[in-house]
């Protein structure tokens, strides 16, 4: 039998400010990846960011109530661990247990492929088709005046974005 020890949550200054920083760090990191990564976003030339944002949440919600969760739980089979057997120079041979180590458990929504397809399919019954718009180049990002992209430009193969401390983006059309 395995014996398992208390944990207390009392709030010790020095261990409250390591986690404090632990967890600083890790949004920090977070935020410098999604920096770096595309803007996957729907898209509609000439529609304002307010419009776009708006009919997104319609879609979901829409897609939400026609397909919803229902999150089902398997178990996953066992492992089994073979035993062996192990002897010294002398001929004197031990025998070690063969052992089952947990499958687990997991969750998953089997709704989820057929709710993002419907989501989709709203958004381009509205006019919308899915985009990644790779982030701008540092030199693009550092010379371009701070702004937030209000109505969506026509996009070319030259459109780029910066993405903005606030969560706002910028698409910049380069040359």
């Amino acid at each position: 039998m395995a014996r398992v020890n208390c944990v207390a949550l009392i709030r010790d200054d020095g261990q409250y400010h390591g986690m404090k920083h632990l967890s600083s760090s890790l949004i920090l990191s977070g935020a410098l990846l999604l920096a770096c990564a595309p803007l996957e976003t729907y898209y509609k030339p000439g529609a304002s960011v307010a419009t776009l944002n708006r009919d997104t949440t319609a879609c979901e919600v829409s897609a939400l109530r026609d397909v919803p969760v229902s999150y089902q739980v398997r178990r996953k089979p066992p492992i089994f661990v073979p035993g062996n057997r192990s002897c010294d120079a002398e001929g004197n041979c031990t025998g070690h247990h063969g052992y089952y180590i947990s499958g687990g458990v997991e969750s998953y929504d089997p709704n989820l492929a057929l709710r993002n397809r419907v989501e989709v399919q709203c958004m381009a019954d509205k006019g919308y088709a899915p985009v990644s718009i790779p982030p701008c180049p540092d030199s693009i990002a550092r010379s371009t005046p701070a702004a937030a992209t209000t109505k969506l430009p026509q996009l070319s193969d030259k459109s780029c974005v910066i993405r903005n401390k606030s969560g706002s983006f910028q698409i910049v059309n380069r040359g």
